[in-house]
C-alpha cells in the first residue's frame, strides 16, 4: 500500500502549523511597530535583517536548501515591514531590469515598486520623499563604476544604506529567427560593453542602439522584427519575448554592485564599508594624493577602492572617491575622516553601510 496519502496528510499538518506561526509572528510585528512608533524609530532596519539572515543560515533547516532559506525569510521580513508601514522603492525601470532584480533581492515582493526612467530619477524620487528608498547600479566587475550613480551621490541629499551584488547573465532577446537575421541590437551602454566580443563574433554587422536600460531595450526589440535586445531572463519573461541566446556576456564572472539609497544613515554592524569623496586643495603638487592616502594607512584603515572623477566646472581637477573598511563611527575610520577633513579642500560622506557578504576562492 502506498505511503503517499499519509505523507500528504502530514505535509498538510505542517503547512497548517507554518500558517499559525506566521500569524503569531505578524501579531508580534504589530507590537514591534507600535513600540517603534512610540520611540520614533524607522520601520526598516537592514542591519538587523542581515543579522537575522546570517543566524537562520547558521541554524539551517535540515535538507531545505540554504538559498531557499534566504528567499523564504526575505519574503517574511518584507511582509513584516509592509505590516508596519507602507514602503516604496524606486528603481531604474521598466520592470525586468537588473535594478529591478536587485530591488526585489533587497526588499522582496511586499513594497510598492516605482519605476524611474533614469538613475537621476531614482535619486529625485528619494530626495523628494516620493519613495522611501531607491536602488541604483553602482559598479560593474568588468566595466567599472556607473557615472550617473556617482554623480547622483556627489549631488548629495541621500546616503548609501546597503549594498547587494547581483550576477549579470545577459540574454539576447527578440523575434528574429537566428543570428543572421538580426540587424539591430538594443541595450544600455553597459550591457553592450559587457557583451562587446560576443557581438563582434556573432552579429558583426548589427547596428548597436543605446537605450536607457536593458528592460527598455527589450521593449524596443518587441516591435522590431529584425531587432534584438541584451537583457535579463526576467525581462524576457515579463515582456513575453523569446530568448535567442543565453549567457552572452564576455566575462563569465560578471557582477554588478547595487546600492540602496535613503535619507537615513545606517548603524554600525561590525562588518561595514564607508564610501567617501574628497577634493584636494593642492592636487597639482607632487605627492599630494599620496599624502592624503597615507592618512588612512596611519589610522590603520584599509582602502578597498579608489577612483577619480572630473570636478564640475573646474577643468583638469578631480574628485576622488574611496571605499574604506569599517563604519564612520568606528574609532579608526572616525580618526581618518577627521584628519581627511582637515587636510582636504572638501570631504563628502556618501554613506556607511553593511558590506555584502562574499566568498572568495
Amino acid at each position: 500500500m502506498s505511503d503517499l496519502p499519509a505523507l500528504r496528510v502530514r505535509i498538510d499538518s505542517v503547512d497548517k502549523r507554518l500558517l499559525e506561526l506566521l500569524g503569531e509572528r505578524a501579531d508580534l510585528v504589530a507590537g514591534i511597530a507600535a513600540a517603534k512608533h512610540r520611540e520614533g524609530l524607522s520601520t526598516v532596519d537592514p542591519e538587523r535583517e542581515n543579522a537575522l539572515l546570517k543566524r537562520v543560515l547558521e541554524r539551517g533547516a535540515g535538507n531545505f536548501p540554504p538559498e531557499a532559506i534566504v528567499a523564504v525569510f526575505r519574503e517574511i521580513m518584507s511582509a513584516s515591514v509592509s505590516l508596519q508601514s507602507e514602503i516604496s522603492v524606486a528603481f531604474l525601470g521598466p520592470a525586468g531590469t537588473y535594478s529591478h532584480i536587485a530591488a526585489r533581492t533587497l526588499f522582496g515582493y511586499a513594497p510598492t515598486y516605482v519605476e524611474a526612467a533614469t538613475i537621476a530619477g531614482v535619486f529625485d524620487a528619494v530626495r523628494r520623499k516620493q519613495t522611501s528608498y531607491g536602488v541604483i547600479p553602482f559598479e560593474n566587475s568588468t566595466e567599472g563604476s556607473v557615472a550617473a550613480a556617482l554623480a547622483g551621490l556627489l549631488d548629495g541629499g541621500v546616503k548609501i544604506r546597503r549594498e547587494v551584488v547581483i550576477p549579470i547573465e545577459h540574454c539576447l532577446i527578440g523575434h528574429p529567427e537566428g543570428l543572421p537575421a538580426i540587424e539591430r541590437v538594443y541595450s544600455h551602454p553597459q550591457g553592450l560593453a559587457q557583451c562587446r566580443e560576443w557581438l563582434h563574433v556573432n552579429v558583426p554587422n548589427a547596428q548597436l542602439v543605446h537605450t536607457s536600460s536593458t528592460a527598455a531595450a527589450v521593449r524596443e526589440a518587441r516591435g522590431d522584427s529584425v531587432g534584438a535586445a541584451i537583457g535579463s531572463a526576467l525581462a524576457s519573461e515579463i515582456h513575453r519575448i523569446p530568448i535567442i541566446a543565453e549567457r552572452i556576456q564576455d566575462q563569465s564572472q560578471n557582477e554588478t554592485r547595487f546600492v540602496m539609497i535613503g535619507t537615513e544613515d545606517a548603524k554600525p554592524t561590525g562588518t561595514d564599508r564607508t564610501s567617501v569623496a574628497f577634493t584636494l586643495a593642492d592636487d597639482d603638487q607632487r605627492g599630494a594624493l599620496r599624502r592624503i592616502l597615507g592618512i588612512f594607512d596611519d589610522a590603520d584603515v584599509n582602502l578597498t577602492r579608489i577612483e577619480s572623477r572630473p570636478r564640475r566646472g573646474e577643468p583638469w581637477r578631480y574628485v576622488f572617491l574611496t571605499d574604506a573598511e569599517g563604519h564612520r563611527l568606528d574609532a579608526p575610520v572616525a580618526s581618518a575622516l577627521e584628519a581627511l577633513t582637515a587636510a582636504c579642500d572638501s570631504v563628502k560622506m556618501l554613506g556607511s553601510y553593511p558590506r555584502y557578504p562574499r566568498s572568495r576562492t
